[in-house]
């Protein structure tokens, strides 16, 4: 090899070598000048509020009742005056079974009723004439009383008679049958010309009572004794919310606790009752429920999203003086309302915490606050190097 391609090898080795050194040192100084760049963060203020206290369960809804509706009388069903689905009011007519058997029963009580009567009436007439007649003894004395037995048995075929027209114009009325509650009509379960009565498997319909709902809901035993005292304060207020948890689609009250504890699940069941005046409630529905046990007077809150979760437990990102920020520990009591939670300790009212921008921190890490929406200002090095476009 000659000299001359030795020495062209060396230049470029050296070139090559003084390139890479500049530019790990530019990477270096660039990522030592990125540390100390402060981070734009979102903060808003710890705050005192007065906060409603909240216990939450899965709940289902339940109609407050339901009725089989089973025909009383066996006859041929002749006619079915409901629709399917639709509100039925207390006391009108479902159903119709053929009454001329039963018309028939009442009319022939009313015939064995009147015969009686009429029996019942000349034994009276007669033991009167006995008795005028006794008077002047033209008739004897046993005569007289065995005229007043008659009397006496008369009147009880009557009293017979006329209970057996009662019980047959009674079974006449279950011929027609009646909504005995208002609810919504279930699904027609047996067709006109079929042969009912109380036997029949199922009934005629369901009726399910909707106007008021119930929903039926579990807490933890060690909850008991909290809603207990509520309740002996007032009535307590019951929110139902989508499947979601973010929306409130009724509002009710609690009714009943349980008189005893489920020993499998230690939990123990209530039942709250809801207007449901738009039908948004539904038998058989899940709903999220919130149980508003009262409410605490300026209690110290944040927003939910400012919390974090360490190994040695929560905490926020507290903004200090000079803007840089320390990791406080925080112990937390439960949500407080829709979007904050309850502070117990670790914090005072008019901290500000970090809600936006966590992921990028550290203890004593630089930040820039900005308010909820404010933007952040753009980089010096974005601004110099457009201005330098620019010109």
């Amino acid at each position: 090899m000659s000299r001359w391609k030795i020495v062209a090898i060396i230049v470029v080795v050296l070139v090559v070598a003084i390139i890479g050194y500049r530019i790990m040192h530019r990477s270096t100084g660039f990522q030592r000048g990125g540390e100390d760049t402060p981070i734009p963060v979102t903060v808003v203020p710890a705050t005192r509020e007065n906060v409603p206290v909240y216990l939450t369960a899965l709940g289902t809804v339940s109609a407050l009742n339901t009725v089989t509706v089973v025909p009383q009388v066996t006859g041929q069903l002749v006619s079915v005056n409901f629709k399917e689905g639709k509100e039925i009011k207390k006391g009108d007519v479902i159903a119709q079974i053929d009454p001329r058997t039963f018309q028939a029963a009442v009319e022939q009580a009313q015939g064995k009723l009147a015969q009686d009567q009429a029996l019942l009436s000349a034994a009276k007439y007669l033991a009167s004439s006995y008795e005028n007649l006794g008077k002047k003894q033209y008739v004897a004395a046993q005569t007289l009383q065995a005229q007043e037995q008659t009397v006496l048995q008369q009147r009880a075929a009557v009293l017979a008679d006329q209970a057996a027209l009662d019980s047959a114009r009674v079974q006449l009325g279950y011929t027609t049958i009646r909504a005995p509650i208002d609810g919504i009509a279930g699904l027609r379960l047996v067709d006109v010309g079929n042969i009912v009565g109380p036997t029949t498997s199922g009934g005629i319909v369901v009726l399910t009572q909707i106007h008021p709902i119930s929903v039926l809901f579990n807490l933890p035993q060690q909850n008991i004794e909290a809603v207990r005292d509520g309740m002996l304060k007032g009535a307590l207020q019951v929110a139902a919310l989508d499947r979601s948890n973010d929306k409130v689609i009724a509002m009710g009250a609690l009714k009943v606790i349980s008189n005893q504890i489920d020993t499998s699940t230690s939990t123990f069941q209530l039942k709250a009752e809801f207007a449901n005046p738009t039908d948004t409630l539904w038998p058989g529905q899940f709903v999220n429920v919130r149980l508003q046990l009262g409410t605490l007077h300026d209690a110290l809150v944040v927003p939910a999203q400012a919390v974090q979760r360490g190994p040695d437990g929560d905490y926020v990102f507290a903004v200090q003086p000079g803007n840089t920020v320390k990791m406080q520990a925080v112990t937390t009591g439960g949500e407080a309302g829709a979007s904050q939670t309850l502070i117990r300790s670790g914090l005072v009212a008019g901290t500000r915490v970090v809600t936006e921008g966590q992921f990028r921190l550290k203890q004593n890490s630089k930040v820039i606050p900005l308010a909820p929406g404010q933007v952040p200002p753009l980089p010096k090095t974005a601004t110099a190097g457009t201005r330098s476009g620019g010109g």
